[in-house]
């Protein structure tokens, strides 16, 4: 053990000198490693950081929850968007005949989903997502307000005139958003009193624009929106420990004797389930990682090579000094060994650059995209790992030389 780390100083330290003395050489070498690290693992943490923010989004969709829609959100096997066009919308009575047919339902619940203006006073905000909600919107699709409470089932079952607003929304017409809690505003000139601000909750790619939104219990939003022009949905939670294949099955069925589709008509209907959604989105990004990782790879080769071509060169400096360790007793083992150390050290002295400018990759990134991206651990210790085969690879042949030289002839040279 103390001999492996007596080498492993020495190489550190050879490495070192061979930094200092050759730097023009060494940096073009090692900036082969670096630029080839920097495209592995910047590829690797952008993409991993925007699959975990989408993954999260998803979630917010709801666990174990089909979306039961006249569109099918995958686009549909073979149904040209004229045929998925011409279905019938869902309609709110259906929402009843799938709870009480349903074994596997946990919750079930209408949605009416379309944009509109609201105003405060001589302040207009255009294309805001309006959504016409019921009391079970809430216990599949959990949301955190700011300040303020959802809706009663007095205010549900009423059509009350009230709304729970975006934070961003609220922002933009009160200046400050909690400044929005009991001010009213106004869609389509009905006065509307807000009861609730949801939390902030950044920029999204898919699932609810909480930000952007204002939310209606739905008998009061039918009231502002013709149910027709809208594009209303049925979300269904399965019970616990009910399996999304079983739920699915179970709704397909549901609904088709609830339209009434003999054997031989196709459904009018789709079943959007998030656990297949969530399962579409790791397969695209498992491929791009993979393209990723290819160009990054191609990078890396270059830098192999350059590591390659400084240790044939680092070999044939230091033969005379390979021939005296020969003489006094060293093995060849430890001859190779040394040589190989050295060559992976120069990776991660590479891989450390890289790493650098993938940290500041990750900071420029973070602000336009509105999410954070990360290096994450496992990405730390596959660099380190990357690193260090690349090494290996790279000095394998020169080690090699330099074990099997006979110590008489390398210190003559």
């Amino acid at each position: 053990m103390a001999k492996m780390l007596n080498i492993l100083t020495n190489s550190l330290l050879l490495t070192i000198q061979e930094l200092k003395v050759n730097k023009t050489r060494t940096a073009l070498s090692l900036t082969g490693v670096a630029f080839g690290i920097f495209c592995i693992i910047g590829v690797l943490a952008t993409v991993g950081s925007l699959e975990q923010n989408i993954q999260n989004e998803v979630s917010s969709l709801g666990n174990n929850t089909i979306y039961i829609d006249k569109w099918d959100y995958s686009g549909g096997p073979d149904k040209p968007f004229w045929k998925l066009r011409a279905r019938p919308l869902m309609k709110f009575e259906e929402q009843d005949e799938v709870k009480m047919r349903s074994e596997l339902t946990q919750d079930v619940t209408f949605l009416m989903q379309t944009a509109g203006t609201i105003t405060h006073r001589s302040d207009a905000l255009q294309n805001v997502s309006v959504y016409g909600i019921n009391h079970a919107q809430i216990a599949i699709q959990p949301i955190t307000f700011e300040s303020g409470r959802y809706f009663s089932e007095t205010e549900f079952n009423n059509a009350t005139n009230v709304a729970i607003i975006g934070y961003l929304n609220a922002e933009n017409l009160f200046g400050n958003a909690e400044r929005a809690m009991g001010k009213q505003v106004s869609i389509k000139g009905k006065m509307i009193t807000i009861v609730g601000i949801i939390k902030k909750q950044g920029k999204n790619f898919i699932g609810w624009d909480y930000d952007n939104c204002i939310m209606l219990p739905y008998k009061f939003c039918k009231q502002l929106y013709d149910e027709k022009m809208t594009s209303p949905v049925l979300i269904v939670k399965g019970k616990t420990g009910v399996s999304t294949d079983a739920l699915y099955q179970e709704l397909r069925g549901i609904m088709r004797q609830i339209r009434r589709l003999s054997p031989r008509e196709e459904d009018n209907f789709s079943l959007n389930s998030v656990e297949a959604f969530s399962k579409a989105i790791s397969g695209f990004f498992v491929t791009l990682n993979v393209v990723g990782g290819f160009i990054g790879g191609i990078s890396l080769i270059v830098g192999l090579f350059g590591i390659a071509n400084i240790m044939f060169v680092t070999v044939k400096e230091r033969t005379s000094i390979i021939g005296l360790k020969k003489a006094i007793g060293a093995k060849s083992s430890s001859i190779l060994f040394e040589f190989l150390i050295e060559a992976a050290l120069m990776c991660i002295v590479g891989g450390a650059i890289g790493l650098f400018f993938v940290w500041i990759l990750t900071l420029i990134l973070s602000g336009p995209l509105d999410f954070p991206v990360f290096i994450s651990i496992p990405l730390l210790f596959a660099t380190v790992i990357i690193c260090i085969v690349v090494g290996i690879l790279a000095g394998i042949i020169p080690a090699r030389q330099a074990a099997k030289m006979d110590p008489v002839k390398a210190i003559r040279s």
